[in-house]
């Protein structure tokens, strides 16, 4: 592994620098991961980081896990590592940060970068496989390498605080992005829990009709009475009215005053009645004792 990038002024690169300056080159690869190194760089250095992680990547692969495949944007800002599928950003590694770029020359599929944590500020170095691509790669991040430069002396060094504040909000872009999708799975759980919680509206306890201390519908005259239904749900069956006239101990029907008129009495009450009449006008009898009801000839 003997290929670190350096910048001459008559390296003929493969990309234009619009290419690398307004856009990216993607590419695609195996990633078999990054590990901490002692030194920014060093051929030795990374040997021993493909070294490792090849030796932890075969443990992997006895036990059925595949080596992951990763896309890999390399422009002038940086080199940024995505899920080939979602493109969701794994890593981004910002250009100033990245200390050493080289190649395999006994396994050209290999190649390697180191760059420096921007939280830990600790040196890591990435180890991909790529079958074919793995020198044009390496060529590749050595011309945004060359270009960064060029910009960099044109700016007089301003445009790498740029970058380094454009770094520093992408990373907190991405921080938030991953703690609004996590709020919003505890918030789809949430509404799930209140779901289940909910009370079905037909046990509702609203619907139920209010009664007093002694379980009874209170009584109430803007309402009429209506007939509480039964058990089983069917509504009650109408009073039962007796088929027999019930009567008094002489034999005659009870006198009710509210159904009966002035004159609405049986014949012979009624004869009897207007016998008394007469017996008054005439006068009474007690004792042998005539009263009569005339004053002219009343007398005791």
């Amino acid at each position: 592994m003997n290929r670190a990038f350096n910048r001459k002024k008559d390296k003929s690169w493969m990309h234009t620098p619009e290419a690398l300056a307004k856009h990216f080159i993607a590419y695609n690869a195996k990633f078999l991961g990054n590990t901490e190194v002692d030194q920014p760089k060093g051929t030795e250095v990374v040997r021993d980081a493909v070294r490792k992680l090849k030796f932890q990547r075969h443990i992997k692969k006895s036990e059925g896990q595949k080596i992951p495949k990763v896309e890999l944007q390399i422009s002038i800002y940086g080199v940024k590592i995505l899920d080939p599928k979602s493109k969701e950003v794994q890593y981004n590694c910002q250009l100033h940060r990245i200390s050493f770029c080289a190649d395999d020359k006994t396994d050209k599929r290999i190649f390697t970068f180191i760059c420096k944590d921007s939280e830990s500020n600790k040196h890591l170095c990435y180890v991909f496989d790529s079958e074919k691509c793995a020198e044009e790669i390496t060529l590749t991040i050595g011309q945004a390498f060359d270009l960064a430069y060029k910009k960099f002396l044109e700016s007089g060094g301003k445009d790498v605080e740029t970058r380094k504040q454009i770094g520093g909000l992408q990373k907190r872009i991405q921080d938030l992005e991953a703690e609004n999708s996590e709020l919003k799975k505890h918030l789809q759980v949430l509404e799930e829990q209140l779901m289940i919680a909910q009370v079905p509206p037909g046990n509702s306890m609203s619907s139920k009709t209010p009664t007093d201390m002694f379980d009874m519908v209170p009584f109430s005259p803007l309402t009429p009475l209506v007939p509480l239904p039964a058990s089983n749900g069917s509504a009650p069956p109408p009073p039962a009215r007796p088929t027999e006239i019930r009567r008094d101990l002489f034999g005659a029907e009870p006198f009710d005053p509210f159904t009966c008129g002035a004159a609405d009495f049986p014949p012979d009450i009624q004869s009897k009645l207007d016998e008394m009449q007469e017996g008054f006008k005439m006068g009474l009898t007690v004792e042998g004792t005539v009263f009569s009801l005339d004053p002219l000839e009343g007398r005791c």
